[in-house]
């Protein structure tokens, strides 16, 4: 797991890097929740990318999407060597994800609190088929501000939505500050049991622990899951951890050796 975390992570810094895009510190908060979902948990087969009985996975936050991309690409969605386009005119590999470019991406996102509602209506439509796939949602903390977000809410625990699993990736920093400076999210979660979902927080970049809380699912029978993973924001690189500006700034030369020569160790 870990030597395919290395290549995964040293993908998203090239694609970063060569493309000079914003929102590296976004990725590397959440790629070691996505690798565990890869690689681990989700049901589905990388020849087989729209078999009918597939788990679903909607990256809603959807401007961290190179993690997602460099995680399909490792698990054989499509060529590594696409990465490299990243960002590039004509790419298939836009900077928010986009449904019908490669295989994997299940919905096109980007407007931040419609991934959940999207997979919400997955999850609903599963139920009533009597499908045995389940929906996975990565969320950003900041989407938890959205309207949209808590509706969603509401419609989950009502239809006892069981097979949806929402992972919030709770960096604590948003576009123009600090979450709880932009607008207080605490208690986090209490707000979600409140709402009639079963919570559990996590570190999220602890890999044991996320593959033992995501292994047994639901976490209690005929309600919504949502898993409050506490990351860091630029995770990796010294220069960025835990700092607004990683929100937007590209990584220079210097933080793109460091970064490589720590990945070595």
């Amino acid at each position: 797991m870990n030597n395919y975390l290395k290549e995964i992570k040293r993908d998203i810094l090239n694609m970063h890097y060569f493309s000079q895009d914003s929102h590296i510190g976004s990725a590397l908060s959440c790629v070691d929740i996505l690798a565990v979902l890869y690689f681990k948990i989700i049901n589905i087969d990388p020849k087989k990318p729209n078999n009918k009985n597939r788990d679903r996975f909607i990256m809603s936050k959807s401007h961290a999407v190179s993690a997602l991309y460099a995680v399909l690409a490792e698990k054989g969605f499509f060529p590594k060597n696409l990465l490299e386009t990243y960002c590039q005119n004509k790419s298939r590999l836009p900077g928010h994800a986009t449904r019908g470019t490669v295989p994997g991406i299940e919905a096109s996102t980007g407007a931040l609190g419609h991934g959940l509602p999207i997979a919400i209506g997955m999850a609903l439509a599963a139920k009533k088929n009597n499908d045995k796939h389940r929906v996975f949602v990565l969320i950003s903390d900041g989407e938890c501000d959205e309207g949209t977000t808590w509706e969603s809410a509401l419609f989950a625990s009502h239809h006892k939505l069981d097979n949806l699993i929402v992972i919030v990736d709770y960096n604590k920093l948003q576009a123009l500050g600090k979450t709880n400076d932009v607008l207080n999210l605490e208690p986090l979660k209490e707000k979600w049991l409140s709402f009639g979902w079963q919570a559990k927080e996590i570190n999220g970049h602890d890999l044991y622990e996320i593959e033992k809380t995501l292994k047994y699912l639901p976490l209690k029978k005929d309600m919504p899951n949502i898993i409050i993973a506490n990351t860091i924001k630029g995770k990796g690189i010294k220069t960025m951890e835990g700092k607004l500006e990683s929100h937007y700034k590209s990584p220079g030369k210097e933080e793109y050796e460091l970064f490589l020569e720590n990945l070595k160790n």
